[in-house]
Order: structure tokens, then C-alpha cells, then sequence
């Protein structure tokens, strides 16, 4: 069976370096907020080429404390796109505020001629989900920001790595959320999230907002430093040494992974460029790092369908818009929110792998079997 995303082979490759990493994690006696994440905090934002970065849970986490740091939350609005994964959006319920939604362009990007008329007197921020791989136009964002005074978060689950105007994603908004779940471009063995920032203001109070908003900072004056007492409300999100460790070692190899990914996505359109497939389009002025090739086709559930009869299990992300979902219907209002692109290509797209580890003979024996098909 071909999967849609594989590690076993990855593991196998860095086994010895892993089990070395974790070992020695185990034996310095730190397990939470211990010297493996405060070295990854600092190789992966001097990757990301912020000041600041900071270790979490997970993604979600990351949206839901980089929202409270910025005061966003009961009566506010937060504009964003509906092909997103649903963490994107209950982490916008879970700090109060109301997610708008806005229609996506052809690269399957929040469109940004849509952001203007969706603002109101409530709208306080953005949330750019960068998605398969590239970003957002950052660029008009940015100007968007400036003029309507908003704040702007990036979701960057899936564009690590990638690029606007040579710019890393998550170095543009007020801060920049990561997901190091194993899928991702980096990935962990279990959950992990990340925070990016330039604003030491941020930094310190994400930093409290992490551990139950207390103060854990070497270099604060405040009394109750690195004491058990809360300075404000909230959350229980860490990045545990294991998985810290994990990411010390995978932080070597980012670009070899990104550069990986990169030639399967060309082999597969240098091969598939002439079929009826949509292919991936890339933004101006963008790198695309691949997280997924999602194409398009108006037959996708059938081609899918009789590529699993052929052992080639493909993933669909996402096959249904969070505002189609029953949780989430409730802010969406269909008079209002025209969301055309993104409930028609909710039902064509589909992902071929990228993943580093898999072979040259599958990705050719997708590109086969796609073939015969179309």
C-alpha cells in the first residue's frame, strides 16, 4: 500500500540519533521546560528569523494563546478562511471571539480582495492560514493591517519553510503559529506547537499565558518569578523535552526535507502537466515548500476511489469547508459570506505525497495509475 504519509522509513534513517537525543534528555533530569526546548526554541526561531519563539502543545494551542496575548476575544471578530483545519477556528471560539469567513483564491489562499468588505467595528484581527505548502500574499495583508489597524496571526501548520519575497512565513503578522505533528514539514513523534514573534511584549506575556500565566522568565523582576502564583489567566500548553529532543535532531535536516519535497512536486508536474488535472499554481513572488501537491479534478471521489482498488491511498484536506460543519454553521452567513471557490473546490481537490521518504517507483506508480484514469 502506498499511504498518504509514511515514517517509518524516516525513523529508520535517524533511529540512532533519535534514541541517542531522547536518551540524553531522560538523563539530565529535565522532562518540562528543560534545556532541549530552550535549544530548539532558539535553533527554530533563528530559522524562522524571528527574535522570539516560544514551544507549546500543539497549533491549536498556539492560535488560541497568540489570540489572548493580543486581547482578542468576547464581541471581536476574526477574519479568516473556511478551507482550513478546524483547529483554526475552535481555537477563534475558544478565546470568544467569532470567526468571518472569506473566500479563497486559485491557489486555494484566503483571497485577499475579500478581506476589506468583511471588516466591521468588531473586527480586531486576521488569521492568514497559509495552506499546502506556500503563503498568503503577505504583502497586501500587511497594508490591509496597517490601514484598518488590525492585528494579523499567521497559521503556518503547513507552510514551514516557505517563503514570501524571501521572507520566512511567520515572520510577517503580530505572531506566527506552528504545527510539529508528525504530517508536518517538520515533524515531531506526537503533538507539538511553536509561537514566533518580534514583539518582546508578546514573547513574555505568550510565555505566561503557556504555564497557567506564570511568570517563568530569567530576566523578570517581578516577585512572583518562577514562584507558584498566577499573574493572569492561562493555559496548561508545553513543549516536552521528548519531543524537543526529537525536533533537535529533525531541525538538522529541514532543507534537505524541503529540497525533497520539492523535486517530487516537480516530477509530478513534469509529468502530469499535460493531463486534465488542476496542478498547483504558485503565488508571485513565493517558495513553495510542498507540504501536499493538491491538484483538482472535477471526477476526484471516482479517481480516488479505483486508486485505492491500485493500493494508492490519497488524503483529501480538506473535503469539507468548516462552515459546512454543524458546530461552526452558526457563523456563517450565506446572504453575507459568499464562499464560491471554496465549497466548489472542497470537491475536486485531492493530495498526492511529498512526504521525503517516499520512494522515486511510488511516486511513479501514482503518476501511472492518475494517468490511465484521466
Amino acid at each position: 500500500m502506498i499511504k498518504s504519509w509514511d515514517y517509518i522509513d524516516e525513523y529508520k534513517q535517524l533511529k540512532n540519533k533519535i534514541l541517542k537525543s531522547i536518551d540524553n534528555s531522560l538523563e539530565s533530569g529535565f522532562l518540562i521546560l528543560g534545556p532541549q526546548l530552550d535549544l530548539f526554541e532558539k535553533k527554530f526561531s533563528s530559522f524562522i528569523n524571528t527574535k522570539y519563539g516560544l514551544g507549546v502543545g500543539n497549533c491549536t494551542d498556539a492560535i488560541f494563546i497568540a489570540l489572548k496575548s493580543l486581547n482578542i476575544g468576547k464581541g471581536d471578530e476574526v477574519i479568516t478562511v473556511s478551507n482550513t483545519a478546524v483547529p483554526t477556528i475552535t481555537a477563534i471560539i475558544n478565546s470568544g471571539a467569532t470567526p468571518r469567513f472569506v473566500d479563497i483564491d486559485e491557489n486555494y489562499l484566503m483571497d485577499c480582495t475579500k478581506i476589506v468588505s468583511a471588516i466591521n467595528k468588531n473586527t480586531k484581527a486576521i488569521i492568514a492560514v497559509h495552506l499546502y505548502g506556500q503563503t498568503c500574499n503577505m504583502s497586501e495583508i500587511l497594508k490591509i493591517k496597517k490601514k484598518h489597524n488590525l492585528k494579523v496571526i499567521e497559521d503556518c501548520a503547513q507552510s514551514t519553510g516557505a517563503l514570501h519575497k524571501k521572507r520566512q512565513s511567520g515572520s510577517f503578522g503580530d505572531v506566527g503559529c506552528f504545527s510539529f505533528y508528525p504530517t508536518k514539514i517538520l515533524g515531531a513523534y506526537g503533538d507539538a506547537g511553536f509561537l514566533t514573534t518580534n514583539d518582546i511584549k508578546l514573547y513574555n506575556k505568550m510565555r505566561r499565558l503557556r504555564l497557567m500565566g506564570m511568570e517563568s522568565n530569567k530576566r523578570s523582576k517581578n516577585k512572583y518569578n518562577k514562584k507558584y502564583f498566577a499573574l493572569e489567566q492561562g493555559t496548561n500548553s508545553r513543549l516536552d523535552e521528548l519531543q524537543a529532543s526529537i525536533l533537535n535532531v529533525k531541525i538538522k535536516f529541514i532543507k534537505k526535507y524541503i529540497n525533497r519535497r520539492r523535486q517530487i512536486a516537480k516530477t509530478y508536474y513534469e509529468n502530469l502537466k499535460k493531463t486534465d488535472l488542476i496542478l498547483p499554481h504558485v503565488e508571485n513572488n513565493n517558495f513553495h515548500v510542498y507540504y501536499q501537491y493538491t491538484v483538482a479534478h472535477k471526477h476526484r471521489d471516482s479517481i480516488i476511489k479505483k486508486l485505492l482498488k491500485k493500493n494508492i491511498n490519497l488524503n483529501i484536506t480538506y473535503p469539507y469547508p468548516v462552515h459546512t460543519m454543524p458546530p461552526y454553521k452558526k457563523f456563517f452567513n450565506k446572504k453575507r459570506d459568499k464562499l464560491i471557490k471554496t465549497d466548489l473546490t472542497s470537491k475536486q481537490i485531492f493530495s498526492l505525497p511529498t512526504y521525503p521518504s517516499i520512494k522515486d517507483d511510488n511516486v511513479e506508480k501514482i503518476i501511472k495509475e492518475i494517468k490511465k484514469l484521466i
